[in-house]
């Protein structure tokens, strides 16, 4: 389906859950935060009846997040249900990577086809430090799961912090040369949690570009990909590049969320949100035009390279990674 910009919207991104087993200081509190009541978040089922009614209007790629959606009981039945979906063609996941050791056969299994890893440092005592104790071989076995099991191409998401990981710019991209795995460094955004962040710690892009010599530019074919990709000579992989602030990629934007307490969201730096729960439970027998409501309601483009932006009141994991 078509926006009013004439975007396709084929892409809807689905939290499962705002819980995290990882405390990362630019995203949760460090005392977490408190598990909501079983009824103020959608039962799988539910989440099952968006997706399905999503496809039935053209969206034919979904991406299970969370905050760590491994943690939501029942995850498992859930990718096998949407896997299952002949109009869903690409089913992926965005993960922290912890307990992928655990679940990456079962995941592939179920009909997952690939995962985007977190990872902000290759440094064990600087990922112990930015995640408030999470253990850094946890997520690289995670990482060797995944590829064990075919959950490929992998992706590495990293969220560049000035002062934290900027000296690992050339570290994260030497990974491309052995692997065929895919690094994408992400500039870090003003929400929630990471606002005052962004305002201090902020590195655009193009000063990791300038770090990496050699990039040859790779087109993969798909304007939608907010990443803008390269290869190091003779490398196997990718080097990827997503400047949501510095260099948006809003004209090409083929996606709506899903909030796993029940809210459409049109556009990931906009308050606006539709409450499908509210709708779900009221019994309301046209959900698709819950969803074409959403879609029209797209924006042209953020503002968050605006001096008048005010960050969505939302947190990042309360929205969906």
């Amino acid at each position: 389906m078509e926006d009013t910009l004439g975007r396709n919207i084929n892409y809807l991104r689905v939290s499962v859950t705002d819980l995290c087993n990882l405390r990362c200081q630019y995203c949760m509190p460090e005392e977490g935060i408190a598990k909501k009541h079983h009824g103020e978040i959608l039962s799988l089922e539910e989440i099952f009846q968006v997706v399905k009614t999503a496809a039935d209007l053209g969206i034919h790629k979904v991406r299970i997040t969370g905050g760590e959606p491994l943690v939501r009981k029942g995850i498992l039945e859930l990718i096998e249900n949407i896997a299952n979906l002949q109009k869903i063609k690409d089913l992926a996941m965005t993960t922290n990577g912890i307990l992928l050791r655990q679940y990456a056969s079962d995941l592939k299994a179920a009909g997952l086809k690939r995962v985007n890893i977190s990872l902000d440092t290759l440094r064990e005592e600087r990922y112990k430090n930015i995640t408030r104790g999470g253990k850094f071989k946890a997520v690289w076995e995670g990482i060797e799961a995944a590829r064990k099991a075919g959950l490929c191409p992998i992706k590495i998401n990293v969220v560049l912090i000035g002062d934290f990981n900027d000296d690992e710019i050339e570290d994260f991209a030497k990974l491309t040369l052995e692997e065929s795995m895919e690094v994408r460094f992400i500039e870090l955004m003003p929400i929630g949690q990471a606002a005052a962040w962004a305002k201090n710690r902020f590195i655009s892009n193009h000063t990791a570009k300038e770090r990496i010599k050699g990039l040859i530019p790779v087109y993969d074919g798909d304007r939608s990909s907010p990443a803008k990709y390269y290869q190091l000579p003779g490398g196997k992989g990718k080097i990827g590049f997503i400047n949501p602030i510095s260099n948006h990629f809003c004209k090409h934007c083929n996606r709506i969320r899903l909030t796993a307490d029940g809210r459409l969201k049109p556009c990931l730096h906009w308050d606006q949100e539709m409450d499908v729960k509210a709708a779900l439970r009221a019994g309301v027998e046209d959900l698709g035009e819950i969803i074409q409501k959403t879609i029209l309601a797209k924006p042209l483009q953020h503002t968050l390279n605006r001096s008048d932006h005010a960050p969505v009141e939302r947190d990042m994991y309360r929205i969906g990674g």
